[in-house]
């Protein structure tokens, strides 16, 4: 059989497109192990008719959670650990998984029964890795083992609280002929390990590993089958990591964990804001300090924008950190509103630490740092700049500015631009000063 490697849609034959999801070039040959009655009768499962109710007739009972340990992988899972829940944790290659989780086992089996499965590591190599983090082991069980079957008669025997799999797409199951790995493989582990969670209330980490373009390995049904998606993204060669939620069944997936990388393991940095505006650039122009609300969480962030005059016939734009498309607009905005010339400048945005961010609320930055540059002057090192921008130039309100505020005073920012609207809703702060703008031009007369 032909099996696609991003859906999981077979087929008898080979094709250039799946018919299911599109993709090109995704078939893979695989063998196909034909049951005999006797095998499909034993199988199968015994089915229970369910029985119809309304919602009133069901018994609420609150989720029980368990902290990790680690304040910042609590915040992402939205308070703790959920019992019977399964996690999915992807990242690259070297980011830091297999640590980060070897910390957090360590920390659970003070309290809890903890089993950590590695199908790519030996007992040994987990022996040396634990010296070298300084974790607690003496209550920590460790498992190397790649099959499903032999991996959940150990479970059935130690009756573990917290079980890790370290990864998913290493694991090989009876029930499929597929190697480890491939989309059948994966599929039916991972059910088998879901199953066996869900039925005795197991917390269930399962490490994946991500493909060149950055998505999960393996079926997409993957995905669809676990409670939370977790990706552990950041750049090898700098410290900082950072851990987002992209599905979560019981909590937020606006969430974002700030971790450092340093030699003895991954560490929390239950102050982000001063960590990424620690190494701020002091007396130059383009740089302006911006406070985005990453989930309920406010930080803030160092946005540099650096405008040069061009010797191409088309300019340069390069983005880092913001959306392309939103600051070609925002280009666009000071062009025709304020006044600026770009058309003959290279024009390069970066959000300093390796943020993301998908706030409008930057755009105001945005355009005052890219003004900064280009008239080459410098803005106030106490300035802190948030709002959204339209295409008439206005300056439109900003959601949670009450916390953007808190935020700001509390890092010892003095002065706060931000939208005239929002100002209705702030009462008087000491030691900071207030200024509401309506237009961009505005809040470019304020700066200068």
């Amino acid at each position: 059989m032909y099996v696609c490697s991003s859906c999981g849609y077979e087929a008898p034959r080979w094709l250039g497109c799946c018919p299911d999801c599109g993709e090109w070039n995704t078939f893979e040959e695989q063998s196909h192990r034909v049951l005999s009655a006797a095998d499909k009768a034993a199988a199968k499962p015994a089915r229970v008719a369910a029985e119809a109710q309304t919602l009133s007739e069901v018994s609420e009972t609150q989720e029980t959670r368990a902290t990790t340990g680690n304040e910042e992988l609590d915040r992402v899972l939205g308070g703790g650990l959920v019992m019977g829940g399964v996690t999915l944790l992807g990242g690259d290659p070297g980011v830091g998984k297999s640590t980060l989780l070897m910390q957090v086992a360590a920390e659970l089996s003070a309290n809890r029964k903890v089993l950590y499965v590695s199908g790519e590591e030996s007992v040994r190599q987990l022996k040396l890795r634990a010296n070298r983090l300084a974790v607690k082991q003496d209550r920590l069980l460790v498992l190397a083992e790649n099959s499903v079957e032999n991996i959940l008669s150990k479970c059935e025997a130690l009756k573990p609280d917290v079980l890790i799999i370290d990864s998913i797409q290493t694991m090989a199951t009876e029930e499929s002929s597929g190697s480890p790995g491939s989309v059948s493989q994966v599929r039916q582990s991972a059910a088998a390990i879901i199953r066996y969670a869900k039925t005795t209330d197991t917390s269930v980490f399962l490490v994946g590993h991500v493909t060149k373009d950055g998505s999960l390995a393996g079926p997409r049904v993957l995905e669809h089958m676990v409670d939370t998606v977790l990706n552990f993204e950041g750049d090898r060669q700098h410290e900082y990591r950072l851990l987002r939620a992209v599905k979560n069944r019981f909590g937020s997936v606006n969430e974002l964990g700030v971790f450092e990388m340093l030699k003895n393991g991954v560490f929390p940095v239950t102050n982000p804001s001063e960590s990424l505006l620690s190494q701020r650039a002091r007396g130059a122009s383009g740089s302006v300090v911006f406070c985005a609300m990453q989930g309920s969480r406010p930080i803030l962030c160092d946005l540099q924008a650096l405008a040069t005059r061009s010797f191409y016939n088309m300019p340069k734009r390069a983005v880092g950190g913001v959306d392309s498309g939103r600051v070609a607009l925002l280009l666009a905005v000071m062009e025709k509103r304020a006044g600026k010339k770009l058309f003959d400048q290279d024009v390069y945005v970066s959000v300093a630490g390796g943020l993301e961010l998908d706030d409008p609320a930057a755009d105001l930055a945005v355009c005052l740092a890219v003004a900064s540059s280009l008239e080459n002057f410098q803005l106030p090192q106490t300035l802190c700049v948030m709002g959204e921008i339209g295409l008439c130039g206005e300056v439109r309100p900003i959601a949670q500015a009450e916390r953007r505020v808190a935020e700001c005073v509390r890092l010892g920012f003095t002065e706060i631009l931000l939208p005239k609207p929002n100002l209705k809703n702030l009462s008087h702060i000491d030691g900071a000063r207030l200024t509401g703008v309506d237009t961009l031009m505005q809040a470019l007369a304020v700066v200068r």
